[in-house]
């Protein structure tokens, strides 16, 4: 016995499912690559009238009433500042300091002050010598010649060299008008 299932004819693609598979692709696609609108932002104008509720055709009587007492009317202090963008004016300048009134100072004869000090002595102090030993010879410059000297001797003519120390000499004029120290590593030629 042969028990044959009765044989099925080969399936065929209905038509109905490809058009329903085509516009599903197609919709796919064109939602994918459709430009879409640019997203726009609208503003209210800023002399736009708010009104609540009222559509714009309407305006209400109140709302055509000029109010001038309001704009006669003073404005309130801005909490103590003066500043105004709209007025264009200078600052007045601040109050004048007072005026103190001092004691009037006892008139009489000048304060001698003394006769004015010794301009300082234009003088560089180069360095020391010592040719033999306890015996320092010390060496100067003016930018234009080179002066020596020991302790005691009259250097230029004007000046007595006082003292030789390691770093630095002790001068005074001749006439014993006023002294100063010159350091080794210190002044820069003062007459040039």
């Amino acid at each position: 016995m042969e028990t044959d299932a009765p044989a099925r004819p080969p399936s065929r693609v209905r038509p109905w499912m490809l058009f329903a598979l085509a516009g599903a692709v197609l919709l796919a696609v064109a939602t994918q690559f459709w430009p879409a609108k640019p997203a726009t932002v609208t503003r209210a104008s800023s002399n736009a009238r708010q009104t609540r509720g009222k559509t714009p055709e309407t305006v209400e009587p109140s709302d055509l009433v000029v109010r001038l007492d309001e704009l006669t009317a003073g404005r309130p202090d801005a909490e103590g500042t003066d500043r105004n963008p709209f007025r264009f004016t200078l600052k007045p300048p601040p109050p004048a300091p007072p005026v103190v009134q001092r004691p009037a100072q006892p008139e009489g004869p000048p304060v001698n002050i003394g006769p004015p000090p010794p301009p300082p002595i234009p003088l560089k102090f180069i360095g020391t010598v010592e040719p033999t030993p306890g015996d320092r010879v010390a060496a100067f410059s003016d930018c234009r010649y080179t002066f020596r000297g020991r302790e005691g001797e009259i250097i230029d003519g004007r000046y007595r060299l006082v003292r030789i120390g390691v770093e630095s000499v002790v001068m005074e004029y001749v006439d014993g008008r006023g002294r100063a120290t010159i350091r080794l590593s210190g002044q820069e030629c003062v007459g040039k």
